[in-house]
């Protein structure tokens, strides 16, 4: 062999290397030639763009992103000063891949003095879904020491209120008696208002052991059939070889209860109104927990989805927060403990919605031991 051939085949083979090395990246990189069109893209970016990198190369840049996008002037920011930038939160979503694109963008020269422009994108979705979880837990915490200072603030004093009325009641005429039972009744609606949000001043360690999620689900879609929404279809789509959660199972009935009860309540009495429970393995986030240096993965996903008119868009950052609700009756702590608890499992819980889909997804870490000990009840 020729020591031509041998050079070539070492560049073929470099060039090799370096593609894979770049589909290995979880990032969307693309390279961005000096007349605006892609050059070449990673496995992640033709993703992203859902387009191969044969129908990348066709068009310019500008074809793949929204009009007037910030990402533009970014690369031509980088050609005038011969440096990087890094701009954050820029919207690169499209029809053609899929909506709203939040992301994260850093363009490089390739070479000093050349057009060529390398693009990093990092979608924003797991740092959001971090960001909201620490809020969450904030959120959670704020109501932890408002529940302690009601519970002796207001519940002492609203047991003498309600003596105080049935004494009455025995000594007043008929008119006056719907007075003094209103008042008792008040007074119990409030106990029970301060009652739940004692659950959130609970510090105790949770007990943990390795639960059948689909027993779980199975049981709160009977107690649902059975009561609230025995008149609303409950579907599931199920991956049976998931390995157990590692959680607490009654603390899973009442996350997983809400999520199906606000379901319900979101369908109301809509004739083609119908619930999906889904259980599915993803490649999860890896999170500390528990004040530990440790990292757990949360490779199990479990969503509960509606068809209902789905959640404003204004609330959506705010839905986890205490007193937050879109009921006229609400309190506004049935989420918040939810957020609690998955947090406190050292878990995800998020929602994505728009009318006639509203998912409420949550991230767990799966059992670490063996698969067979997970309790099925």
């Amino acid at each position: 062999m020729s020591f031509g051939a041998v050079r070539q085949l070492r560049e073929k083979s470099a060039d090799r290397g370096s593609a894979a090395v770049l589909d290995a990246l979880p990032h969307p990189v693309i390279l961005v030639r000096g007349d605006g069109v892609i050059d070449e893209a990673n496995m992640a970016a033709q993703a992203f763009f859902q387009a191969s990198v044969n129908v990348l190369r066709r068009h310019p840049l500008e074809y793949f992103v929204p009009f007037g996008s910030p990402l533009l002037s970014l690369i031509e920011q980088v050609r005038g000063r011969g440096g990087p930038v890094n701009e954050y939160r820029v919207d690169l979503g499209t029809p053609r891949n899929g909506g709203e694109r939040m992301v994260d963008i850093y363009v490089s020269p390739v070479v000093e003095g050349d057009e060529n422009v390398v693009v990093v994108l990092q979608e924003r979705t797991i740092a959001d879904k971090i960001d909201r979880q620490l809020t969450h837990r904030g959120a959670a915490r704020t109501v932890t020491g408002l529940a302690a200072m009601l519970a002796h603030e207001i519940k002492n004093p609203l047991s003498g209120i309600r003596g105080a009325a049935q004494l009455l009641e025995s000594s007043v005429g008929d008119a006056d008696r719907t007075l003094t039972r209103l008042i008792c009744d008040e007074a119990d609606r409030i106990v029970k208002l301060v009652d739940r949000m004692e659950v959130f001043s609970d510090e105790r360690p949770i007990e943990r052991e390795p639960v059948n999620i689909h027993v779980v689900l199975d049981h709160c879609r009977r107690l649902a059939l059975n009561g609230f929404a025995r008149s609303i279809p409950i579907l599931d789509e199920y991956d049976p070889s998931l390995p157990p959660v590692y959680a607490n199972r009654d603390q899973l009935v009442q996350v997983f209860l809400n999520l199906i009860k606000n379901a319900a309540e979101s369908i109301g009495d809509a004739p083609d109104g119908e619930i999906m429970l889904t259980t599915a393995f993803r490649p999860g986030v890896r999170l500390s927990v528990g004040g530990s240096s440790a990292k757990v993965s949360l490779p199990l996903e479990f969503c509960v989805r509606d068809n209902g008119p789905g959640v404003p868009s204004d609330m959506i950052p705010h839905l986890f927060d205490p007193f937050v609700t879109t009921k006229a009756n609400g309190t506004g702590l049935g989420l918040a403990l939810v957020a609690k608890i998955i947090g406190d499992h050292g878990g995800v819980i998020e929602c994505e919605s728009q009318p006639r889909r509203t998912v409420f997804r949550v991230l767990l870490p799966a059992y670490p031991g063996p698969a067979t000990s997970a309790k099925a009840m």
